[in-house]
Formats: C-alpha cells, structure tokens, sequence
C-alpha cells in the first residue's frame, strides 16, 4: 500500500512509553470537571432568573397594592387631602400610613398631597400648640414605636420630595418660612417642626435622616439651587433649609443626644463643608457651628481622617471649585470665629492647624505681586520637585477666601498664642509630648502656609505680630541644653520615626527670623538684642551649624532640590526629601546672613560658622561635579574655611586657563597701550574681543610719552603692571564712572549718565576687566562697598546695608522708625530728592507718592522703600552691566562659594601688612647667593625695614602686582628668587641698581658691600616708576 499523502490516517504513537488508560482517565476528569461547571451555571442561571422574577412579581404587586391604597385614600380623604382634620394624624388614624405607603416622590400628584399635608400639620400645630400630643393622642409611651415610625418617615419624605424634584423646583430652594405659599418652604417649616429639640423622637429621625445621607441630599439641593436663577434674599432672614440644618448639625452623640455616630463619608463636613462659600449662603448656621463643642467635634473627626488617611470628600465636579479647597476655605473662615472663643481647647487648635496643614498641602501655589517682591538668592534656586503634572486653577474668590483667612493676622496670632502658650515660658510645668505637638503641628501648618499662601504678608504678620521667634527659640535652646529634641512622626505622618526632633521647628523659625533681620538696625541687632541676644546668637550659630552639616553631609538626601511641594499625590518619601532639603535651605540662609553681619561687626569668631571636620578628602570632592562636598559648596560654602574655597577657586581658573591657553607665554592677543591714553586704549582693544578671546592670554606692548614702545617682552609681568594701572584709571572717581562713601568706599555713581553718554557699555567693560583681573589671578586694589559687592552675587540689599553707602541718611531713617509722636507732623511725603551734579530731582517712591503723607503706619514701608531706591534702584543699570561683563569671565557658581566680605579680599587680597617671614621662606637664590649669603641677610633686614607701602612698591616691582598670592607666598608662580647681578664685587657691578624680570618674579640683585648702599639702590629702583625701561 502506497503512501497517499494524507496524514489523518497515520497511527498514534505515544512515544513517552505511557499506556493509553492513562491517556482516556485524564480525558474523562476534564470532561466531569466542565460538565460540572457547567451545571454550577445552569444553576446560577435559573436561581437569578427566579430573583429577577421574584422581585419583578414583587414590585408589580407592589405597585398593584399602592394603586389600591391610595385610591382607598383618595376616597377617604379627597385627592387633595380635603376631609382631613387634626385626628387624622394620631395612631389610631390610617392616613398617614396608607399616605407614606404609596407616596412616590417623581409623582406630581403625590408631591400635590404631600404639600397640603404638611400645610395641614403646619395648621393644626400652630393652633393646638402641642406638637406630641397631636401624633401621640394622650399617651405617648404606649404609641411611641408607632409615632416615631411615622414622624422619622415623614420627615425624610419631605426632603426627599424636594430632593428628587429639585430641577423642576431650582427657583423654590432657598426660600425663607415668610414665603409660607411656596411649596418648599411648606416642606422645610413641616421638617422644622418634627425636629423641634423638645420632642422626644427628634433623635430618632435624625439617625433615620442620616442613615439616609440626609447631608447628601442637602448638598445637592444646593448645589442645585446655586446654579438657578434666584439668588437667596439676603435680609436677615433665616433660610427654611438653613433651619433644618440648625437642627440636624447639633446631633453628634454626646449628651443629651443618643444619635450614632455618622460615617465621615456622609457628614456635615464631607458633604456642606466642601460647598463653596457655604457660609455666605447660611451664616446664621456658621454661628450654631462655632460653637465649641461642635465645631470640635466636626473638626477632630476631619482630622481622625487625615490621621488614617482616609477619603471621604465628594467628587469634583468643578476644577475651579475642588471639595478640599472649598473645605480648606470654610474651615479657615470658621476657625477664626472657634479660635477667639476663651472656651477653645489646645486640642482644638491642634486640629484646625492639621487639617488646614493636609488641605494646604493639596493646594496649587497661591501667588500675589508681594511674592514676586521678595528679593532672596535662594528665590532663582527654587525649583519645584514635581512631574510635568496639568497645574490646577482655583475660583479667583475662593482663592481669596482661603488666602484672607489664612493670613488674617488676628487669625494666625490666635492660632499660634493657644499653640504655643504652653511653650512660652509662663507655665512652669507642662507636658513634654503635648508641647512637642504643639510645635510640630504648628510649625507643619506655617511650613504649608509659607509655601502656597503668598509670604510676604503671612512672614510679616508671623514676624511682627506674633511671639513665634522667641518661643521657637526657647524650645529650641532648651531641647539643646537637655540634649534630648522630641520626635514628631506624629504630626506628620509622612516623617520616619528618627527624623530629628529640630526638623520641624527649624523650617519656620529660620525664614521668619530671617525676615526680622531685614528691618531691624545695627543698634538693635549689637546692642540691644533684638530679636535675640548676641550670646543667644552664638548658641543658635551652633545649633543651626550641626543641623545644616548633620542635613548635608552626615544624613544627605540621594537628590539635592530645593524646591516647594504643589502636587497633592507626592510620594512620602518626596515629602521628606522636600522637607529636609527646604530645612537645608533656611538654615543655610540664615547661617548666610549672621555671617554678614559678623563682618559688618565681628561678635563671634569666623571658625564658628565652619564645620570641625573639613578634611583633604572634602577639598579633592569639592571640585568634582555632582558630589555631596560640590553641593555643600554651593549651598553652605561658609562650612567650608575660606583658605579651602579659595584652593578650590584658584584650581577651577587654574583649569579655565590651560584650556584656553593662557599658559603660552608668547601666545594670545595683544595690546598696544599707550600710558597717557590707557583707559581708552584699554576700552577699545578689549571690547573688540570675542568672550573666548577674552579667556585667552593677552600680551601689552606699552608706548611711553614719546610715542616710543618701551623695551621689555611680555611673559606676563608686563600684563600684570597693564591689569593694575588701567583698574586704577578706569575706576578713579576722577573720571567719573564711580563715586566714594565716606569711608572711601567705590560704588557706581548714579549720574553716570550725565558724564559719558556710553556709561553703561563703559561699566560692562569695567566688569569685564576685573573679571579678567580675577581669572589671570592678579590682585588689584580696588576697595568697593559692600553693597556693589552683592550686586555681584546678585543679592539684594535692606536697611542694615545704608550705612555702608550713606550714614546719615541711616540716622535719619533710624530716627524716623524710632519716632514716638505723629509722624504727618513732620509733613514727609513718598518721595525723595535726587541731587546730581547741581540737578535736583524728585522721584515718586510709590505710584501717587507726591500726595501720599508719610504717617505711624506706613513710616516702616517708607524707610525700605528709601533704602531700596538708594540701594538698589538707583545703580539698577550700572550694576546690571557690570555683573554682565563680569560673568563674561567669572560665573555665579564660582563666586558663590564667598560673601562680599570674602570676595573683596579675592579681588584686591588681604589689606594687612605684608608677611616677609613668608615670603623669605618661599625664596629660591642663583647666580651665587644662597639663603646664607651676608648679601642676602642684608637684604632681608632692609625689606623689614621697610613701611608697607615701600613693601607694596617691592613687590610690584618685581612681580607686577603690590599683592601677594592669597594663599601665601608658597603658591606664588613661579616661586621669587633672588640672583646675583654682576660676575664680581666691583665698583661698576656695586653702582648698578637692582633690576626683575616680573614674568619670572625674579629680582637681579648686585653684591652690595653695606646695608645702606643696598637699602639707597633699592629704594630708588622701586620708586623710580619708569616703567619697563628700567628693567
């Protein structure tokens, strides 16, 4: 038999060896197992088809039963309840059985009954006057299961009717008891009655009406009313719906009341609170609420909920008016009337302060034209730590709701008083954990507030209006004494449990003690301690140090941001990494900012301010890129001492140099200068290079008087004397471009305009030269003000910063803020008087200023606004320019790393004597002398000799700078040296002068025979000042 292709008919071979049997048992189970299934089916088919047909048979007759009732109570009572009296409501009666029996509330015709029902009841109750009586009969402890029955289904049929009808009614919602014709008031009055606080039943149809979510029902009624065309009549009037509300609220459990507990999802405050300016539409129920026993009771129940992190508010239907920002706003509004009662409890306070904290959190950013007035470095740094999420939009009035109650500042002083009173000192003994949770809770609301509520106004009610400085701070001081900060998990659920016990408390205490520093005077700060002790300074100097180095180096965080939290789905472990970094962030701000004014007026040692344990190895990771010692470098370089940051300054312009070749000797571009024209020279040379020509080496060829080039070669000495003569010239007063404090100081001169037409293209060239002086390493001796020094790190500058420019001034503005009598007296208006050059001005500081009188409230806005226009506004341009031909060479990020106090000394070096012992130590010798050699003795007795300004000249002369290197002698490049000049000890050897090559820092030295003769020869040659002939 031949193959024919069709494999169906080939044999089966198991080749696994197993019988056949094997095969046909496991066929047969999974046959039964799906033949059982499917049994199990049929079964489930047929038992839901018997409930769908028993309750279908259920329903009919139902409806079969209520058709009959009603057409026996029609004809009992009339269709419009026409034959019945006051009997028809006591228990014998079957009216309102047979009516609550086959009432349909979708019906027009029941609906029609039920209005006149009520009517009826409304009627007979006014003129019998006894409410129980009239359901009950004569006694009501024998009827009163079936009066309760009755009354609790009559009461939800009235706001259910309304309910379910409430698009056909949405004009008849908000009504008052005066509209007695309008159907829905005659439903609301009926319901008003029934839960009249006397009646015995009035707690059982509360708990009836709240197991069937009677606050939900309400909620949509109004939000149904809302959207209508009538608005309610505001005339003092309460409204019915409002009235029924008055009586329900009041049912939460306690004493007289026996009503049950309410699942938080359909309680007063998931369901009315989260309604938009529910206050405004029922303010007669605000006052019921504030009371104190209820209103903690609504309020701890939210915060039990936030605790266990449940979610019990409605869904949004409206992205303008979200449930929590609607409850945030209401609750706000509703604190302050609870927080001024002398009944409110601690515990109270800590609620509305958690609860306000978890809404806050969930909030967008709130912003105002104050916060954008802030003017802090960290400002530009503050990045959002957040996805690409769609930012939400709130209601511009609710948004004004929630930000004028949160900052109200009678508000935010009652809220921190109840908090923090224990904590205050007056009380001698208190409970550590109730204090700890005080302070944790309170400072978990301000940190919320300071990041979405605008801050300039909540830090100056919190700063001015408030103790919260000084008890933060005895909190503080005491926990570090006792060795032992409480911990706060908590608070805030979202913290480990070994989070240190100061995180907290540091987040507020630092920006608001930070912003009291912007107002308060030299004399208060120094003298008279305010708004801390100098020696209670020192002690908080310390603490901040430990925390800051404890946050930034023991315990890092994986990712440095320093930004706010604006989403509400962060994950925890962001909430305590945005936490801990914004700590970071203060603390080393406000570390910043004692540490300006410890340079101002030393009142503790600078190495307090560093960390005691800075190594080798934190220097060497400095410099690299993205490691915990860069960031610590750029977030709190004053840890680090300042000979350590300027290692690392000098290697990252060492490195910038190499790579664009500055270390050529005889490479680069040059410049041709004359000495009588070498500003202008100087200006139009330098401003025709690129910015990468700029980073490049230069090379100056200088012209004497004569027109004749003088002789010498530029290996870099030459460029040196070029880099201090054209600084000197360019930045003398004389020319105009700058002017001089009283103590001597350069600033840019603010009628620089009226001199040079060019001015500003002249102050970007200025910065662009200093900058250059900076990169090649050069020190120059320009002494600026402290104030233009911050405006190279684009800091800005306050009140305490005046009398770096204009004493006087300061005195006068002192004077002012320290006025006692009536300030319009003196007859000062927003203005000030601009005097340049002869031209008087004025300038408004304010919009209107010119006719507006400075008075006791506003004098303290009118002393910043004069500092600020001196300051800030005046040199507004001038500095704009000059920072940006300075970062042309320089960036922030190098800078950074010092204060103004510091960076003045990178530019012009330390103004103390120079150290010949240093140098000396750092000398090499050739040509014959040796450190031993009587020539070389002689020589430094005679350098010792010398003042310091005949030091300054030596030192030019030979390396072209009167500076040393900052570091010391030891990192001078090349290293000084000393040769001999001349073979031998000859009359024509002895009578040349001492000659230097400043590119190789070397002084050729004659073999003089007499320490006079050395001193003469050497004095005349580093006086002589005739140029690089000489050399």
């Amino acid at each position: 038999m031949f193959f024919s292709g069709d494999p169906s008919t080939r044999k089966r071979v198991d080749l696994g060896g197993r019988s056949t049997k094997e095969g046909d048992a496991r066929r047969l189970l999974e046959q039964t197992r799906m033949e059982r299934n499917r049994r199990l089916q049929q079964k489930q088919h047929n038992s839901a088809a018997l409930k769908i047909q028993k309750f279908f048979r259920g329903r009919r007759s139902m409806a079969i039963e209520r058709f009959k009732v009603r057409r026996d109570f029609c004809e009992t009572y009339g269709d419009n309840c026409q034959n019945v009296d006051r009997h028809c409501f006591e228990p014998a009666s079957s009216f309102l059985p047979q009516f609550l029996f086959f009432f349909k509330a979708q019906s027009s015709g029941d609906f029609v009954m039920l209005v006149e029902t009520c009517r009826l009841l409304r009627q007979f109750a006014h003129s019998c006057g006894d409410i129980l009586s009239f359901f009950s009969g004569l006694d009501y402890s024998t009827e009163h299961n079936t009066v309760d029955f009755r009354v609790k289904k009559l009461a939800f049929t009235c706001i259910e009717a309304i309910h379910q009808n409430r698009e056909r009614l949405r004009d008849q919602l908000l009504v008052t008891p005066e509209e007695a014709t309008i159907s829905t008031a005659i439903l609301m009055d009926a319901m008003s009655l029934l839960l009249d606080p006397k009646l015995p039943w009035v707690c059982k149809i509360v708990s009836y009406l709240q197991k069937r979510n009677i606050f939900k029902l309400v909620r949509e009624i109004v939000t149904t009313a809302k959207e209508g065309s009538r608005s309610p009549t505001m005339n003092g009037s309460i409204l019915s719906l409002e009235s029924v509300l008055f009586l329900v609220v009041p049912h939460v459990g306690r004493e007289p009341c026996c009503c049950p507990v309410v699942d938080p999802r359909w309680s007063f405050s998931s369901m009315i609170l989260t309604i938009p300016f529910i206050w405004q539409l029922f303010p007669n129920l605000k006052v019921v609420f504030a009371n104190p026993s209820l209103s903690q009771h609504y309020v701890h129940q939210m915060a039990l909920c936030i605790q266990k992190d449940t979610h019990v508010l409605p869904i949004d239907t409206n992205t303008e008016f979200p449930g929590y920002a609607c409850l945030l706003g209401n609750t706000l509004e509703i604190a302050n009337v609870v927080l001024s009662q002398p009944e409110c409890s601690l515990d109270m306070a800590i609620d509305i302060a958690s609860v306000a904290t978890f809404l806050l959190e969930t909030l967008p950013p709130i912003k105002s034209s104050e916060r954008e007035s802030r003017h802090s470095s960290s400002e530009e740094d503050d990045d959002m730590l957040i996805d690409d999420v769609q930012e939400l939009v709130l209601n511009r009035t609710l948004e004004q709701q929630i930000t004028t109650n949160a900052i109200d500042s009678r508000f935010l002083l009652q809220l921190t008083n109840i908090l923090f009173h224990q904590v205050s000192g007056v009380t001698q003994s208190y409970d550590e954990d109730k204090e700890a949770l005080a302070i944790g809770t309170g400072s978990s609301f301000l940190y919320a507030a300071f990041n979405i509520l605008p801050l300039e106004r909540i830090m100056t009610v919190m700063a001015y209006r408030t103790e919260l400085v000084a008890v933060l701070w005895n909190y503080m001081k005491r926990c570090h004494e006792n060795q032992k900060w409480s911990s706060m998990p908590s608070v805030l659920a979202y913290l480990p449990a070994d989070s240190p016990g100061w995180l907290l408390p540091l987040v507020v205490f630092c920006p608001v003690y930070k912003h009291m520093l912007t107002i308060v005077d030299n004399e208060e700060f120094y003298e008279r301690g305010k708004p801390l002790s100098l020696q209670d300074i020192r002690l908080l100097i310390i603490i901040l140090k430990q925390a800051l180095w404890q946050l930034l180096w023991v315990n890092p965080l994986t990712q440095h941001n320093s930004g706010k939290s604006v989403s509400n789905d962060l994950s925890k472990k962001n909430r305590v990494d945005l936490i801990q970094n914004r700590v970071g962030v203060v603390v080393a701000e406000l570390l910043s900012q004692f540490q300006d004014w410890n340079n101002r007026q030393q009142f503790t040692s600078s190495t307090d301010f560093q960390a005691d344990t800075v190594r080798e190895y934190f220097i060497t990771q400095a410099i690299v890129e993205g490691t915990r010692a860069s960031y610590i470098l750029m977030q709190a370089p004053f840890l680090i001492p300042f000979t350590s940051r300027v290692k690392i300054f000098t290697t990252q312009l060492a490195t910038a140099r190499q790579s664009h070749g500055s270390e050529e000797m005889f490479a680069g571009n040059r410049f041709r200068i004359r000495r009588d024209h070498i500003l202008d020279d100087a200006y139009n040379q330098m401003s025709a290079l690129s910015e990468d020509d700029l980073r490049g080496p230069i090379r100056v060829t200088f012209v004497n008087e004569l027109g004749v080039e003088e002789a010498g070669i530029d290996g870099g000495g030459i460029f040196k004397d070029f880099m201090e003569k054209i600084t000197l010239a360019a930045f003398d007063v004389q020319y105009g471009l700058f002017k001089e404090t009283a103590d001597h100081m350069l600033y840019p001169n603010p009628g620089s305009g009226m001199i040079h037409g060019q001015h500003l293209h002249f102050f970007h060239f200025l910065g662009s030269l200093l900058a250059k002086a900076m990169f090649e390493g050069i020190l120059v001796d320009i002494p600026f003000a402290t104030f233009f020094v911050s405006k190279l790190k684009q800091k800005y500058n306050y009140l305490n910063d005046l009398p770096s420019l204009d004493p006087e001034l300061y005195r006068h503005l002192i004077f002012l803020k320290r006025y006692k009598g009536d300030i319009s007296d003196l007859e000062l208006y927003f203005v000030i008087l601009n005097n340049e050059y002869g031209e008087r001005t004025e300038e408004e500081l304010l919009p209107g200023g010119k006719d507006m009188r400075v008075t006791n409230k506003n004098v303290i806005t009118f002393i910043h606004l004069v500092s600020n226009h001196r300051l800030n506004f005046q040199i507004r341009q001038q500095s704009s320019h000059f920072l940006r031909g300075f970062q042309q060479l320089i960036p922030r990020e190098w800078i950074d790393m010092f204060n103004e106090h510091e960076l003045q000394v990178l530019i012009s070096g330390s103004a103390d004597s120079l150290d010949i012992d240093d140098l000396r130590e750092n000398t090499n010798y050739s040509g014959g002398y040796n450190a031993g050699h009587y020539v070389i003795d002689m020589f430094w007795e005679v350098m010792k000799s010398f003042s310091t300004e005949n030091q300054k000249k030596f030192l030019k002369f030979v390396t072209g700078c009167s500076r040393g290197p900052l570091l010391g002698f030891k990192y001078l490049e090349p290293a000084f040296c000393i040769q001999r000049a001349g073979g031998s000890v000859s009359n024509e050897a002895v009578d040349r002068l001492p000659t230097s090559a400043t590119c190789m820092n070397l002084l050729k030295l004659p073999p003089y025979q007499s320490k006079e003769q050395l001193e003469t020869k050497l004095m005349y040659a580093i006086s002589a000042e005739a140029g690089f002939d000489l050399s």
